[in-house]
């Protein structure tokens, strides 16, 4: 009878266990499923097959995108039959960065697309809502787009296709992102066969973000860079004679327009772009260490953005041929670069070797005013040391005094930068016209990257463009 009893008294617990162990593997089963899909509740209500957004677009109205500046940037008009449209006040200055929310939707209006649907409102301001038969307001999308930055841009950039990036470098805030061409996201719909068919033009494609091309003579940064790390005790001891052109080995490298600088030290190198002395730069350099400063720079890497975006393009490596490893040097040959990747590196530049992650939205608001979410500035990393940020610092601002961007020259606000005249074409000397940088140059509040597709010369259209943003910048903005 004991042994009976201690049988049973045995069993039970080996049920017991096996009670409680699945039960506690339901709990932590339901635990992880409820934290994954608040984790994840974007991207569900995102996804294309989820029913859930349709409900909420038919509850809610969209919200509005906002400027930093309390500018309505996109909003949604009900007319009296309850028939919702789109609007986009300002056309198509804004349509790469705030996008459209129609045809699979881009820009923000796809990034925010969640928020943008939902409605967190006080239950009196939804009750109203209900009172008046109106759909519930969906909350509102601030972003970090100061609206007459981007309009100053828009305009300053002209008719030249290409890209205008501002950004601070302070919190990797972006200020203004415009890219041409550029489409009217008010027609959208109507105009969609024809943007979606041009492949010449491509003026969906956000060229701030999407547009890759020939770096060249601003990827002397990295260049530079390089050579300071390979050098640091004798980068100041370098010296070179320009004959306007550098031959090695049957393969030649010419300066722009065929210029002979004469005597450079490394500085003025830099200053007066030379390509022959960056050229003969870059034959002294260790390929294997350029490609570690390379990968550390995110070049064939990802980047640290939640938007779309192409990846940059630069290899060093010792199979490389002494002409490759010359055009890799002056930001020519196989090299590309987005102009978000090179503003990314001025902005580490000016905020003493740290990298801001770039990022676009800075809170979502109810139609009451209450702050659902806010969006912090993130710390990436250090691309590069503090000292090697003040050399290149340095090295900018003598581009500015006795350089190719001596437009910027005795400004109040005292910008540093670099020019670029990026050939793009194998079979021409045409080029895209370049310029990075940021001012002031011992506080940055603001970096500003350019690029104006065959236009010439960096110095001579780029930094006018430059100069008008900065000069209307610093008329509102005290320089500190």
């Amino acid at each position: 009878m004991c042994l009976r009893r201690q049988e049973v008294l045995k069993n039970n617990k080996a049920i017991a266990f096996i009670a409680v162990f699945f039960t506690g593997l339901v709990v932590a089963m339901l635990v992880y499923i409820g934290w994954y899909s608040y984790a994840h509740r974007v991207d569900f209500v995102m996804n294309d097959y989820n029913k859930r957004a349709s409900a909420l677009q038919a509850e809610n109205t969209r919200g509005s995108i906002i400027s930093s500046d309390e500018v309505t940037l996109a909003y949604t008009q009900t007319d009296e039959a309850g028939n919702e449209t789109r609007v986009y006040p300002y056309n198509d200055q804004f349509a790469h960065v705030v996008g459209y929310a129609d045809m699979g939707a881009m820009g923000i209006e796809k990034s925010m697309k969640y928020y943008l649907i939902n409605c967190n409102s006080s239950l009196s301001t939804k009750a109203s809502y209900d009172d008046k038969g109106l759909k519930f307001p969906g909350d509102n999308v601030y972003t970090t787009i100061n609206a007459s930055l981007q309009i100053l841009a828009y305009y300053s950039l002209g008719d030249y296709n290409g890209a205008v990036i501002i950004s601070d470098p302070k919190t990797g805030a972006i200020l203004a992102m415009v890219s041409k061409p550029d489409f009217d996201p008010n027609t959208i719909k109507a105009d969609w066969n024809v943007l979606s068919n041009d492949k010449d033009t491509a003026a969906l494609v956000n060229r701030c973000t999407q547009g890759l091309y020939p770096p060249g003579s601003t990827f002397k940064i990295v260049t530079s860079l390089e050579y300071i790390r390979e050098n640091p005790s004798t980068y100041q001891n370098y010296t070179f004679s320009c004959k306007g052109t550098l031959t090695v080995n049957g393969s030649t490298i010419k300066c722009y327009h065929n210029q002979v600088h004469g005597a450079l030290d490394f500085y003025s190198s830099f200053a007066k772009s030379c390509n022959s002395s960056y050229a003969n730069i870059g034959l002294s350099l260790d390929q294997d260490k350029f490609a570690g400063t390379l990968k550390g720079l995110l070049f064939n890497q990802a980047l640290p953005v939640d938007f779309p975006y192409s990846q940059s393009i630069a290899t060093a490596s010792t199979s490389l041929s002494d002409q490759d490893k010359m055009q890799l040097s002056i930001g020519q040959g196989a090299t590309s670069v987005s102009p978000l990747h090179m503003n990314m590196i001025t902005m580490a530049i000016a905020n003493d070797g740290v990298l801001m992650k770039p990022y676009l939205v800075s809170s979502v608001k109810t139609a009451d005013g209450k702050t659902v979410e806010e969006f912090s500035p993130e710390t990436y990393g250090q691309l590069m040391t503090a000292d090697e940020a003040a050399i290149l610092t340095d090295m900018m601002q003598q581009v500015v005094v006795s350089g190719t961007a001596k437009g910027l020259k005795d400004s109040t606000y005292n910008a540093v930068g670099k020019t670029g005249s990026a050939e793009y074409s194998t079979f021409s000397t045409d080029s895209h016209a370049w310029f990075t940088g940021f001012a002031p140059k011992d506080d940055p509040q603001i970096c500003v990257t350019i690029i104006m597709e065959k236009a010439g010369s960096g110095g001579h259209m780029a930094v006018p463009v430059a100069k008008r943003i900065f000069d209307e910048y610093f008329k509102v903005n005290s320089v500190q």
